[in-house]
């Protein structure tokens, strides 16, 4: 790819997780799916195992990760090259059918601790059982495009007591939680036998299977989402101990334009609807429950803030130009802006780093100097750092944009 160009279309890569939909991406993407696989997440960054690709004037194609190691001061701008090296962030759409496992992110001196010793014992990066795909740390904010559910951090004390003791088979945990003892409430659920999770859980089951299939639960309920999780991951004398979780956290319900952030340490875990991702450039996920994939229960509990969360949910604030919106967070890797462009009326914004460029609705031209780029719904643009992009719409679009904060 010619380093010269200013603004480039970027073509994202699909990730067809078993928990995704099949619906919703392709649609965004305007693509077909008549076998029904699961389009679970888009990504659009240059992290090494899914980057995204550059297209040339000519339909040639180029990696984003190999373009920027090419000329990365000059992509990212000196800050960022200075400060990360890469491009920092990853961006992504993702939609949650099924529930997503329970999970945290290290921070960045843990993960580079151990990636560094996974890569010594000679784990291979693609092995199953590998629990550091990099050496980076992994907070993220999420945005919601449908109403969306989570799970999200402990709940506070005097709300968990209270699940705890209107839930008549986990009563058994309020002498180990005390007055607030999180690392030790947690330690039992997740470290208990299999037998024994098997005999607090099946009692639950029983009593709020029949009700999810009657209808008669509330996705506000944590039993709505227990009796899901068992439809959904059980096995034959196996019950899932990610089903402890559900009591334990904040069930958390955001609504279309809403976000949250999650940071290193913050347990957490999707359980339905579509978002728009952004996220340093990491896959560090280590995973407790609720999943097919592998789940290593004491790397988890060595990242795991043992502390309870208010969940916060971000608004956005006004941009640098009209109709843009920023959603704020304390980490420096990352900033995801909603631009809403109207018919007639041009905006011009300016690239920070390398920043991507993602039509969420609608279509708009992009010009940049003498190039000039016409985006529909689901295309992206990827601009070099430094470089003034005017967007124009025929009609009205709705553009998001990962950078990094100004």
């Amino acid at each position: 790819m010619d380093n010269s160009t200013k603004i480039s279309k970027l073509q994202g890569k699909v990730q067809p997780y078993t928990w995704g939909g099949s619906q919703f991406i392709p649609a965004l993407l305007g693509q077909s799916n008549p076998d029904n696989k699961p389009f679970a997440e888009y990504w659009m960054g240059a992290h090494v195992n899914a980057p995204a690709d550059l297209i040339g004037a000519n339909g040639q194609k180029q990696a984003l990760n190999e373009w920027v190691a090419q000329a990365p001061a000059a992509l990212l701008g000196n800050t960022v090259n200075d400060r990360f090296g890469r491009l920092p962030y990853l961006l992504k759409v993702l939609d949650v059918k099924d529930m997503l496992s329970i999970q945290v992110h290290p921070e960045k001196q843990a993960a580079v601790a151990a990636f560094a010793a996974e890569n010594k014992q000679g784990v291979a990066l693609n092995a199953p059982n590998r629990n550091y795909k990099d050496d980076n740390h992994k907070p993220e904010l999420m945005l919601a495009l449908s109403d969306f559910w989570l799970l999200h951090g402990f709940k506070p004390a005097g709300r968990l007591r209270k699940v705890l003791q209107q839930t008549p088979e986990l009563q058994f945990l309020l002498p180990v939680f005390g007055e607030g003892d999180y690392a030790a409430l947690y330690k039992t659920v997740m470290e208990m036998d299999q037998q024994t999770v098997n005999h607090h859980l099946q009692p639950l089951l029983d009593r709020i299977l029949l009700l999810y299939e009657k209808g008669a639960l509330k996705k506000e309920q944590e039993d709505f989402w227990a009796a899901r999780a068992f439809n959904t991951f059980c096995e034959p004398g196996r019950i899932d101990r990610g089903i402890f979780s559900i009591y334990l956290f904040n069930v958390v319900n955001l609504h279309p334009g809403e976000a949250i952030f999650q940071d290193a340490g913050i347990l957490h875990a999707y359980l339905e609807g579509q978002n728009m991702e952004i996220m340093a450039n990491s896959d560090n996920v280590l995973r407790g429950g609720l999943t097919n994939k592998h789940i290593d229960v004491p790397e988890l509990m060595k990242h795991v803030r043992f502390e309870p969360i208010v969940p916060t949910v971000i608004k956005g604030t006004p941009g640098r130009v009209a109709g843009e919106e920023v959603f704020l967070t304390p980490v420096n890797d990352f900033e995801l802006h909603r631009l809403n462009v109207t018919a007639g009326a041009p905006v011009t914004v300016t690239a920070t780093t390398a920043d991507i460029y993602f039509v969420y609705e609608g279509s708009a031209e992009a010009t940049a100097g003498n190039d000039k780029i016409a985006l529909g719904k689901g295309e992206a643009l990827l601009a070099k750092a430094g470089t003034q992009v005017q967007f124009t719409s025929g009609e009205k679009a709705v553009i998001f944009t990962a950078t990094v904060p100004a």
